[in-house]
């Protein structure tokens, strides 16, 4: 491949799928650079956009890339090419999480997902809306744990008296973030109203969703206005179908691996016709995330529990333009 190959609108428009992805408060914490003599895209964290109070070791920051490194290995293939991932390539440069390198292409066998997922990067959007009754099949929900695992992490579908318990270990987290004064001011700095058209970061009031009337569900107070009683609710399901995701070590790379297998999963859910959103408060104190652990020998390690059902499309988050995100280099540092 020559970079010539990789014309200005193509990388552009890769990495227009790779800041589709997920985010922690959706504050896109990444940052690109193009090397065009290897053709390779460094993928790097933008620690300014990090969560002192939510993230403050920044996992979340990790999953998130993570989650755009799997949205670009996508793309890449979408166009052609055979994207070679490294993680955490240079130990004396820790801001840069991951490089893709775009090779020749590879046979369609060595491709490890779905053909369908590119269109489903534009699709995604986190459903923080009730969801219905319907059951998730146990077709969909084997090759969602297999997507997972393909990318090195495990998801699991507790039975009903686990998920019960996960979810208790939810409402706590959620009833810690609320009363914690400065976890409340940061998660409002993220916030603006949906009529402001110049955001194109954070969250416009309009996704952030109703409350379980009857408080089966904890979905999060993104206002933290300690008041829930006042907040708009409505009749979530009744028995909500929750995935939990861990990986077996918990280390920078694993967090990483975590956020592409995030997204493999979420991508073949939209490829489904299903419907997600992340429970992520617990993830966010280290006691409970523990706890989140299966029980009874509380092996692996959390990274994210998932909420999936059928019911109403999410509305869009801004995204930023990758022209803010992105510089093209001619020789290393």
């Amino acid at each position: 491949m020559s970079t010539a190959s990789l014309d200005a609108a193509t990388l552009e428009t890769c990495l227009s799928a790779a800041v589709a992805a997920p985010s922690f408060y959706n504050t896109q914490p990444w940052r690109y650079r193009l090397d065009p003599a290897t053709v390779t895209l460094e993928v790097r964290a933008a620690p300014e956009r990090g969560l002192r109070h939510a993230d403050p070791v920044g996992r979340a920051l990790h999953v998130s890339v993570g989650a755009a490194v799997f949205n670009l290995r996508v793309a890449a293939v979408h166009f052609g090419w055979s994207p070679v991932v490294r993680l955490l390539p240079s130990p004396d440069d820790p801001g840069l999480l991951a490089t893709v390198r775009l090779t020749a292409p590879a046979h369609r066998k060595a491709v490890e997902h779905r053909a369908d997922l590119y269109p489903a990067i534009w699709r995604r959007h986190s459903s923080r809306m009730p969801f219905s009754g319907r059951p998730v099949s146990p077709t969909a929900r084997a090759e969602l744990a297999e997507a997972a695992h393909t990318e090195g992490a495990l998801l699991a579908f507790p039975g009903p008296v686990e998920t019960a318990r996960l979810l208790r270990v939810t409402t706590e987290a959620e009833h810690r973030n609320r009363v914690d004064a400065d976890r409340g001011a940061e998660s409002r700095r993220w916030l603006h109203p949906a009529e402001d058209d110049s955001a194109d970061i954070g969250l416009p009031d309009s996704v952030l969703g109703p409350q379980d009337a009857r408080e089966r569900i904890p979905m999060r107070d993104f206002t933290a206005l300690r008041h829930p009683e006042r907040l708009p609710a409505q009749d979530f399901e009744t028995s909500p179908v929750i995935a939990l995701l861990t990986t077996l070590h918990d280390r920078r790379a694993d967090w990483l691996r975590a956020g592409q297998a995030l997204e493999h999963v979420l991508l073949v859910a939209t490829a489904h016709g299903l419907r997600a959103s992340l429970l992520h408060q617990p993830m966010e104190w280290p006691d409970l995330r523990r706890d989140l652990s299966p029980e009874p020998d509380h092996t692996g390690h959390a990274q994210m529990l998932i909420r999936l059902g059928y019911g109403p499309e999410g509305p869009a988050t801004p995204r930023r333009s990758p022209r803010k995100l992105t510089d093209t280099r001619n020789d290393s540092p």
